[in-house]
């Protein structure tokens, strides 16, 4: 089985979805930021200097979302229908959970969109926080469940 971004020829190329058929398709995102107990106390307080890390940390992955065919070589350009983003704060292992849901009606999953979403904001959180924090870590970016299209309803863990 022959890998679909690439042509006959050996060259990369953008897959052709026209054939598909348009149906419902989500997709959510995990991403971990991990940092110092102390960091994860001033951001809950607002006490970056930068602003309010979570909200900005939330109109950037959501930007990042509607970016993605901009940035990732082989991605389509998607009509999103709903981006939503959620951070969790994680006291006892001094983190911030980032969770993203993205959807839309089309050819093509958005998997890569809710991906790029909590890539986007757990860089965020890094970039406005890093004055006090600079060695701060992002872990566990994953996928964390699709459906719609061909493959129906996956959840990470269920396979």
């Amino acid at each position: 089985m022959g890998l679909s971004h690439i042509n006959e020829k050996g060259y990369a190329r953008m897959v052709d979805v026209s054939e598909k058929e348009d149906t419902v398709r989500l997709a959510r995102a995990q991403a971990v930021v991990c940092m110092q107990p102390e960091t994860l106390i001033m951001i809950r307080d607002g006490a970056i200097k930068k602003g309010d890390v979570l909200a900005v940390a939330q109109v950037a992955g959501i930007m990042g979302a509607k970016q993605t065919s901009q940035i990732i070589p082989m991605c389509h350009p998607l009509s999103l229908s709903g981006v939503d983003m959620d951070f969790e704060l994680d006291e006892t292992e001094s983190s911030i959970v980032i969770t993203s849901q993205v959807k839309t009606t089309g050819k093509t999953g958005v998997e890569m969109e809710a991906l790029t979403a909590v890539s986007i904001a757990a860089l965020t959180i890094y970039d406005m926080c890093k004055a006090v924090d600079r060695w701060m870590k992002i872990t566990d970016i994953r996928l964390l469940e699709k459906s719609g299209g061909k493959s129906g309803h996956l959840v990470y863990g269920n396979q």
